[in-house]
């Protein structure tokens, strides 16, 4: 499919990779470890809240809320409980928009994120020890100031569309190779 953003940051068309896995992927992926990870997306109507990372992986960056998926949690779990220990925000609802596999460079290590969404909250954004919240307006969604592989999926979870990707970072600035696909569901 191909996929068009109406944020200007993303500008043009971009054509995405037919396969969800890429051949590097498929090669690392037998012998590598996996380590769950989630990640919410709380949206209102023509806005986002994102946090300001204070501390640890991925500081100094906008980011959703979410974090390591602990012993005994199911991956809805760990997203409710990360969202409440960073934002102080509840939900009654999660809708699971994807799943994105990343690679960094000299780490054996996968993560594999899965991302939800949150359109409704209970309790007021407040600043935690790893997270300062902010909301945004959807047309001055920080891109520049957040991990660079959000701009390519980030359009999708707006527009409530599934997907699955897979990005190999070189640091945490630069995208190697990647592939994103739009699912029917999960």
């Amino acid at each position: 499919f191909v996929w068009t953003s109406a944020f200007p940051q993303a500008s043009g068309e971009r054509r995405l990779p037919q396969s969800f896995f890429s051949p590097a992927h498929l090669l690392l992926s037998v012998s590598a470890t996996t380590r769950l990870f989630t990640l919410v997306l709380v949206v209102q109507p023509q806005r986002v809240l994102l946090g300001m990372k204070k501390r640890g992986f991925g500081v100094g960056l906008w980011n959703g809320f979410g974090g390591k998926v602990q012993p005994g949690e199911t991956v809805e779990q760990a997203a409710r409980r990360e969202l409440e220990e960073e934002s102080g925000l509840t939900v009654d609802t999660l809708q699971k928009m994807g799943c994105i596999t990343f690679e960094f460079v000299g780490n054996t290590e996968l993560m594999e994120v899965h991302i939800f969404r949150a359109d409704s909250f209970h309790g007021n954004p407040t600043e935690s020890d790893e997270m300062r919240p902010q909301w945004f307006e959807l047309d001055k969604v920080p891109f520049k100031s957040m991990w660079p592989d959000d701009i390519y999926w980030f359009p999708l979870l707006l527009q409530k569309k599934m997907f699955l990707g897979y990005f190999k970072f070189q640091g945490q600035d630069t995208i190697l190779d990647y592939s994103l696909n739009e699912v029917e569901k999960l």
